[in-house]
């Protein structure tokens, strides 16, 4: 009669660890297909960057990676799909800086990114660069910020949309530049990019991908960089810090993260062979090819950089008035 109680007594106990930890939610590589979702069409930046990994990641677990495009509203769709999904490590979120650290000053969110998603790494980041049309009458930064000064209000620059990276980095640069251009928000790059090549437009801070054919064609006239140091593909293009602003950064970034309640084994696991794949020369190689610089990092890194993003874009947000209108 002992014996049987004992056993009966363990076989509850098992049952109790096994509810409160379920075996499938601790798998590694997962039991299903793992999705890598992205807020945004097939075919731009965060596509191609999400593709390449996802191809690697899956080649190095034995598993199948498989990338789901959610465009609109500027990525917050996806990441509220990724906020609501299963936490049991099957569903990724190749998150952008916009719905990360800008959207959520900006408007009223149906997710708390620091609650609501988990770090995993850091992704792949690039920054913007600022070019104005061939009759814009400035060659440099120095003479774009003297015409804005000279003309106030007769300098406009364009933008992917209201919080989108190249919204703030443009009221970034009002603010330190003590100008005030006038944003205009497009739905996507290829109708500001347009707009810029018909001289509508006076400036666009720009993804260098969608710039560099129309600067190597002399349609476009790039002032500078918006990252700290200049990139590879734009050698002679000078930085906004290096041209009178120090300290100026304003990136384009992508960063890996889960839904909130993923356990942290399984973040740790998945951020191991993040990085992993990130550090792979192949995948370096690939993204750099695209203007990407690949940004592996560990849980907690990205969880302070998303932090300092947010800091500062809220203070600008709050500086400038901006609204998502």
């Amino acid at each position: 009669m002992k014996k049987r109680t004992l056993l009966h007594t363990l076989a509850l106990a098992t049952a109790a660890l096994a509810l409160a930890r379920p075996g499938h939610a601790q798998d590694f590589p997962p039991k299903k297909p793992v999705t890598l979702v992205v807020g945004f069409a097939a075919g731009g930046a965060a596509d191609a960057a999400a593709r390449l990994i996802a191809k690697k990641l899956g080649e190095n677990i034995g598993q199948s990676v498989v990338v789901d495009n959610k465009g609109g509203a500027g990525g917050n769709i996806a990441h509220q799909f990724v906020a609501n999904a299963a936490p049991d490590g099957t569903v990724l979120l190749f998150g952008s800086v916009g719905p990360l650290t800008i959207a959520p000053h900006l408007m009223k969110l149906p997710y708390d990114p620091f609650k609501d998603l988990a770090a995993i790494s850091g992704g792949v980041n690039f920054p913007n660069v600022l070019v104005v049309h061939k009759a814009a009458g400035a060659k440099t930064l120095a003479e774009f910020v003297q015409l804005s000064k000279k003309k106030p209000g007769s300098v406009d620059f364009a933008s992917t949309g209201a919080g989108s990276a190249s919204h703030l980095a443009g009221e970034l640069f009002n603010q330190r530049a003590g100008i005030d251009m006038t944003h205009v928000p497009y739905k996507g790059g290829a109708p500001a990019l347009q707009d810029l090549l018909g001289e509508r437009i006076t400036s666009y801070f720009a993804a260098p991908p969608t710039a560099l054919p129309h600067i190597e064609t002399g349609r476009l006239i790039p002032l500078a960089t918006t990252g700290l140091t200049r990139p590879a593909y734009l050698p002679n293009i000078p930085t906004v810090a290096e041209s009178g602003f120090p300290g100026f950064e304003a990136l384009n970034w992508y960063a890996f993260v889960a839904p909130g309640k993923t356990p942290v084994t399984l973040l740790e696991r998945w951020n191991q062979e993040i990085v992993k794949v990130l550090n792979d020369p192949a995948v370096k190689d690939a993204l750099n090819k695209h203007g990407l610089t690949p940004q592996p990092t560990t849980r907690a890194e990205l969880t302070a950089f998303m932090k300092k993003e947010s800091t500062q874009w809220a203070a600008i947000i709050k500086e400038r008035k901006l609204t998502a209108d």
